[in-house]
């Protein structure tokens, strides 16, 4: 083959890069774009008399967000959510951790992915029946004597929390055990040869390089709890009451669709926000590891390796 021919032949190949693409593309308009504009339109639109919309521009539904009751639910909502997060990523630093460093991973993993087998509402109703008045907890600590009369565990912000921790530590687990996976474990053994305690090796040797884990983790765990609304529903009581509650109760019961609209619009606004923080935290770290001199063959940040000759053997 002559160099004029070799020249032409990539100029012959077409780009069926938007081809493969388009499926993805349609799937992305039909089944997100086209529901948040239709979520974005009736926000400022005007309630019908029988529920549903008229075709009137309209504010009232952004100025209802102005109630008190709502900034408290906000609230209510924004620091359960927290709470699950932090408790669950705390629960599972620790797992990812022992499973990376397990001979026994596939097992592992099977276990933690099990609980996905089962249907969602099944697993809260188990919650029920552990912590429920005549449930197992209570005959438990009945039987044991350690109480004379039923624990009402149930129906409370404190259970909403807990049952929300178990629900999505999976979530957080997966990711962050396939960034300790690649993590180099010698480091680890090398700041404790420095005099480095368990504890300081964790935090400043591990903790910093799975940062990507962790913001991910938070991502999985945090967005999916802020809009929960089955476990509220079920396993909180009257103080339990969260945004996901709220919009199902004015979408089904109070037919105020505008009003929903303009609170999943208040979801969907915090929610991008704090992927966009995280995708901005991820872009920092990445950019501040790469600018660190010394990186070695294996990218690990700080560890120089001497070019041959320079080791002084």
């Amino acid at each position: 083959m002559s160099a004029r021919t070799a020249k032409r032949a990539p100029s012959g190949k077409r780009n069926y890069g938007s081809l493969y693409s388009s499926p993805m593309a349609l799937w992305f308009t039909v089944f997100f774009l086209a529901p948040l504009l239709i979520i974005v339109v009736y926000s400022f639109l005007k309630k019908g008399l029988y529920g549903g919309v008229v075709g009137e521009f309209s504010l009232g539904a952004y100025r209802s967000l102005a109630n008190p009751n709502f900034l408290i639910i906000t609230i209510r909502t924004f620091l359960s959510s927290a709470a699950a997060t932090i408790i669950t990523i705390l629960i599972a630093l620790p797992c990812g951790y022992f499973m990376a460093r397990s001979k026994y991973q596939t097992l592992l993993l099977l276990l933690i992915i099990i609980p996905f087998w089962t249907n969602f509402l099944i697993r809260v109703f188990a919650w029920m029946n552990i912590l429920g008045n005549n449930g197992f907890l209570n005959e438990l600590l009945m039987r044991l004597g350690l109480i004379k009369d039923y624990v009402h565990f149930l129906y409370n912000q404190k259970t909403v929390v807990l049952v929300l921790v178990y629900m999505y530590l999976p979530y957080a687990i997966l990711p962050l055990y396939s960034t300790i996976d690649k993590f180099d474990f010698s480091l680890l053994e090398a700041a404790r040869d420095l005099g480095a305690t368990k504890f300081g090796a964790f935090s400043r040797v591990l903790l910093p390089n799975i940062k990507s884990g962790i913001y991910t983790a938070v991502l999985f765990t945090f967005i999916p709890i802020f809009g929960a609304y089955a476990v509220p529903l079920l396993v909180g009581g009257k103080e339990s009451y969260m945004l996901g509650n709220v919009i199902a109760d004015q979408l089904t019961k109070a037919r105020n669709w505008p009003l929903s609209s303009a609170i999943s619009m208040v979801l969907t606004l915090i929610t991008t926000g704090g992927v966009i923080l995280m995708m901005n935290l991820q872009r920092r770290e990445a950019r501040r590891l790469s600018d660190l001199p010394g990186l070695s063959e294996r990218g690990i940040p700080g560890i120089e390796i001497p070019a041959p000759g320079e080791a002084g053997v």
